[in-house]
């Protein structure tokens, strides 16, 4: 594989600094722009590319490096708009396909029957688990309760201190001024979700039990990626892949 062994050793791409930017008229920062596919060249380009977008989506880095800085709160169509990304994003489709196979081999939702049918209704029901989290997680909760749904990217201190900071954001989140608050879009969101899913997901067991250990699994799963996003800076330079990081100098003229 002459390519993938050329782009393996190929120089990696500098990597940007991030730079928040100040609104015209405003007291806040807005968070940089995400960084685009096209800047990425390593290794499984599209893969890896899609995955990262997805991940960065949602964060933005905690405005320590800017003595009273408060990032910009996103107003009710950005969070609108972030849940129509993050729903159909091109993970979220190879999420609920994978997840459906996996329901389809342990014959999960034995209504749906067996082959291309049941495996095309446990993909409906995935994919709609999945919106249905997305729109009360990023959008609903987070304008009722007026929540940033972002993760605030802690980027500095030992990795103990970075690792309890993105576990922590299961339990505290920031409020659209800044302050910190308790994470009610996603637990509210999460036990939306499970509650619902018991509509279509006929097989599923009924009563609390069942439906707290689905909403347990969700929580996990959130908790896991959150952890990623901390760590991702790294990550992403080991891959390759460009990454604005305001530690790092800005690009000179």
């Amino acid at each position: 594989m002459p390519g993938l062994a050329q782009e393996l050793n190929s120089p990696a791409p500098p990597v940007l600094a991030e730079q928040a930017v100040r609104a015209p008229g405003a007291s806040c920062l807005e968070p940089a722009p995400l960084i685009t596919l096209d800047q990425y060249q390593g290794p499984f380009q599209k893969v890896v590319g899609v995955f990262y977008e997805t991940l960065d989506r949602k964060s933005v880095h905690e405005p320590h490096y800017k003595a009273g800085a408060l990032l910009c709160s996103l107003e009710t169509k950005d969070k609108f708009a972030l849940f129509i990304h993050d729903a159909f994003d091109p993970l979220s489709f190879m999420t609920a396909g994978f997840f459906a196979g996996l329901d389809q081999a342990q014959n999960n939702d034995p209504s749906y029957g067996q082959g291309a049918a049941g495996y095309g209704k446990r993909f409906g029901a995935d994919f709609t688990d999945q919106t249905t989290l997305r729109f009360f997680t990023d959008f609903a909760y987070p304008t009722i309760f007026s929540e940033d749904p972002r993760y605030y990217r802690l980027a500095h201190g030992s990795t103990r201190q970075r690792f309890f900071h993105a576990v922590g954001h299961t339990f505290v989140a920031h409020r659209d001024d800044g302050r910190h608050m308790f994470n009610y879009s996603e637990w509210l969101g999460v036990a939306t979700a499970a509650a619902m899913s018991n509509a279509y997901h006929r097989g599923n067991e009924r009563g609390f039990g069942p439906s707290a250990t689905r909403a347990g699994y969700a929580l996990g799963t959130e908790m896991g990626f959150d952890v990623v996003r901390e760590f991702w800076p790294e990550i992403a330079r080991k891959l390759r892949m460009p990454f604005r990081d305001h530690n790092e100098p800005g690009p000179t003229n």
